[in-house]
């Protein structure tokens, strides 16, 4: 509970602060004053001032916000020092700033676990990394670490030779030998075939084996887990949306349950996760949704192409749909993160009554007098 908590802690804060970092840094770049720099929203619980910001963290760590000096049309009084006295431009610079910081942090993730751990791939050895659940390994009894020695009659030297002779063999029973420490063990698993792959699986996976590629190597694929990560987000949401499918967004309920869980299997995992949170937070962030950064963007390219001041109406009209918008996305979200712990309560009742039949099975009935 307590490594939930922190964990919890440290990667929301880790995230809110550097993309509200970015906001707060460019405007004391460019010589606007930064009333609040905020971790939350409601009534502050913490605080202190220090070169006219106030810094506070609030009672509600959903977000967080950076207020310049007349950052709204109507508080803006012409001094030089505000945010609406700047040019389009480098308004432009300061809402680019926030997912920019996002985009470095989930670098850093990346190169960190890459440059100390390496590359995962694949390991030629037959040895089990892990098991699909409910899958005929899973159901007969074996684990992690185990080493197939035989399939059948066949000798398994290497991984290949288990996945060949399985792939062919979809609803035949199948006869395999492992050695867990140092005990040989045998049981008879039956192939299901696979629909998409048309191909017999047991539910097993391969063990990693990590390759370091030293610096400039981690360097170069922090980089492509940044672009594939963003690319990913596209082509998903793309692919949901032209087939009129439900997109799969989780809220703040379903991004704890993933923090919580990536804490307990390890250092790595979190802040592999820390990193992948970073870049959805930033690609979102980029979208041209009113009232996010790009949202703001997009009303900033229009003011400095059409040479149009921005007026009150035009800005408090995009703003009114944005919260809407982004209301409903948080609700839709919260909505899927309570789908998906009921379901996997669920789950888990249906497969603990498996269990239980399968250890307490039905008396036969006597027989007839």
């Amino acid at each position: 509970m307590i490594l939930s908590f922190i964990s919890v802690i440290v990667t929301f804060g880790m995230v809110i602060f550097l993309h509200e970092g970015g906001h707060f840094l460019v405007c004391r770049k460019l010589g606007v004053r930064v009333e609040r720099f905020a971790f939350g929203f409601g009534p502050e619980l913490l605080g202190f001032t220090s070169g006219g910001t106030r810094f506070s963290i609030c009672a509600i760590p959903l977000g967080g916000f950076v207020k310049p000096a007349g950052e709204s049309i109507e508080d803006h009084t012409g001094h030089p020092d505000e945010y609406f006295s700047r040019a389009p431009w480098e308004r432009l610079l300061i809402v680019a700033a926030g997912p920019a910081m996002n985009y470095v942090l989930a670098f850093a993730m990346f190169f960190l676990v890459v440059f100390f751990k390496g590359i995962p791939e694949g390991s030629t050895q037959p040895v089990i990394g892990d098991l699909a659940p409910n899958y005929p390994a899973a159901e007969a009894g074996m684990l992690p670490g185990d080493r197939i020695l035989k399939v059948d009659s066949v000798d398994v030297a290497k991984w290949s030779d288990l996945a060949e002779y399985v792939y062919v063999r979809p609803g035949t029973p199948v006869k395999v030998t492992y050695a867990r420490s140092g005990e040989v063990k045998l049981v008879e698993v039956t192939p299901r075939l696979d629909a998409a792959s048309k191909r017999g699986l047991i539910g097993i996976v391969q063990g990693v084996e990590y390759r370091k590629i030293g610096f400039v190597g981690s360097v170069v694929e922090a980089l492509k887990e940044c672009w594939h990560w963003t690319a990913y987000t596209v082509t998903s949401l793309a692919e949901k949306i032209w087939a009129r499918e439900k997109p799969d967004l989780a809220g703040p309920v379903g991004i704890v349950q993933m923090v919580s869980r990536a804490a307990h299997s390890g250092l790595e995992n979190l802040v592999q996760l820390i990193g992948l949170i970073s870049v959805a937070i930033g690609f979102f962030n980029i979208l041209p949704i009113p009232l996010l950064d790009g949202g703001h963007a997009l009303l900033y390219i229009y003011e400095w192409v059409s040479r149009k001041k921005l007026t009150t109406a035009i800005v408090g009209a995009a703003n009114s749909v944005g919260l809407a918008l982004l209301m409903s996305l948080l609700l839709f979200a919260t909505y899927n993160d309570i789908m998906r712990i009921r379901d996997g309560r669920k789950a888990a009742k249906d497969a603990k009554k498996a269990a239980e039949a399968v250890v307490t099975p039905t008396p036969a009935p006597a027989p007839a007098k």
